[in-house]
């Protein structure tokens, strides 16, 4: 299994894609233990993990997510949430955390997230006079909610390899994502407060409104934006629709309600489902790749070696829930989340199966420990999306710096759902 391993990681170290990386260590393993036989079963394997209906609800959320932004309705949704927030302490951070919230619902893409609220929030920030580290830090962070809020790709690509239940899984990441996110609000407000020089509080123009202005802006750009995320939680939630089902719903209410703005046209249309067939192709791609991985472990007696070492520790169930964590939270360090699952989830779940933890509880403590990832230095992806959105004044180490706050929020909210699995487990209870 460490040879394996070993080989994985060396491959991807030198910037061969992920899938192909994949690809060619199964083959070799293949052939060393099947002979000529091996191209047959890796073929077999490709067609088997990528025929799974669990993934269909995949290309329709990032469709949705597309379709949102293409179209401006994600600019309209920050505008309106703008003109309501006044002059809160740190406005313009805590709306990109709201924002984020919000887009993170809709897209599931945490890189098209943090883009987006870089692009349109972090010059203006920057201009205002906030401080470029919690400019910096409150982008990255709020980019990073799209991991845990439903309609996550990585959320359906996790459950999907971990045989969890995909529509379970998207609804019960969604109290820690507001968890995360509400501690994050505090924090921006707090430090604000604290430390006024960081958020000045002249930071721009007064955008105060009276409320028949404000009520309008709301019903008119906010609501329904909301309508279409609650309504696709909800048609899982109460077991109206599959996650597909609902995932087809999202999508054509997102197209219907850019046609309602009149911002649905051909150009929208055309990058909307390009951006898509790109995506879920890719990831596709690298299930495939990892599904047979995961058979050369299971056919090897690898993975049932580490269930007997596991077992012959004695520790309680939780405190190896916790060493899975502590392994995660180092390999994030070095590695792409999408990579991480593909390696860890095959050994893991079969230790978690014969421990009888429960797997929504795991999924959630691994997909959020997974968001600290995506901004811990030195490799976390979302490091680099704002260094190339931010101006050149703002150093590398700076962005480094900037995430040391959020990245000990995402861990105290980790040691939250250890110590209350409620807060992960209470809505997937109420599915039942």
């Amino acid at each position: 299994m460490l040879v394996l391993f070993g080989a994985l990681v060396a491959l991807m170290a030198t910037g061969l894609p992920v899938a192909f990386s994949f690809f060619l260590v199964n083959f070799v393993a293949m052939y060393l233990i099947m002979g000529p036989a091996a191209p047959h079963q890796l073929i077999y394997s490709i067609f088997n993990s990528v025929g799974q209906f669990n993934f269909t609800p995949l290309p329709l959320f990032i469709l949705m997510g597309e379709v949102m932004f293409h179209s401006g309705m994600a600019r309209r949704v920050l505008d309106a949430l703008d003109s309501l927030l006044g002059r809160l302490p740190g406005r313009l951070s805590v709306l990109t955390i709201v924002s984020g919230s919000i887009f993170a619902g809709l897209s599931g893409s945490v890189i098209a997230n943090t883009a987006l609220l870089g692009s349109l929030l972090l010059p203006d920030m920057l201009e205002r006079r906030y401080n470029p580290r919690l400019s910096v830090g409150s982008v990255m962070a709020s980019g990073s909610l799209a991991m845990l809020m439903p309609h996550s790709s990585l959320t359906i690509l996790f459950a999907t390899i971990a045989l969890i239940p995909v529509g379970t899984l998207l609804v019960s990441t969604t109290l820690p994502g507001l968890l995360v996110a509400a501690l994050y609000i505090v924090y921006t407000v707090a430090i604000c407060l604290l430390f006024p020089r960081l958020a000045p509080r002249a930071d721009g123009l007064d955008r105060s409104a009276g409320p028949d202005r404000k009520l309008l802006v709301f019903f008119r750009d906010i609501v329904p934006i909301v309508v279409i995320i609650v309504l696709t939680v909800a048609v899982i939630f109460y077991g109206v629709a599959t996650p597909t089902e609902a995932a087809a719903l999202g999508a054509l209410c997102a197209v219907i309600l850019a046609a309602c703005y009149r911002t649905l046209t051909w150009e929208v249309i055309k990058v909307s489902t390009t951006n898509t067939l790109y995506l879920s192709s890719m990831i596709l791609l690298i299930v495939a790749g990892s599904t047979g991985f995961s058979q050369i472990l299971a056919y090897t007696t690898a993975t049932r070696g580490m269930l007997q070492a596991v077992t012959s520790l004695h520790l309680s169930p939780t405190m190896i829930v916790v060493s899975m964590m502590v392994i995660v939270f180092f390999l994030a360090m070095f590695m792409e989340e999408m990579s991480i699952i593909m390696i860890t989830v095959p050994v893991f779940t079969p230790v978690i199966t014969s421990l009888h933890i429960n797997p929504v509880w795991y999924g959630v403590l691994m997909l959020m420990m997974l968001e600290k990832g995506l901004i811990t230095p030195p490799a976390g992806m979302l490091l680099y999306v704002v260094k190339g959105i931010a101006p050149k004044e703002i150093s590398m180490w700076d962005v480094w710096m900037s995430t040391i706050p959020y990245v000990v929020i995402i861990l105290t909210a980790i040691v939250l759902v250890v110590l209350y699995p409620n807060i992960a487990l209470y809505l997937a209870d109420k599915m039942r």
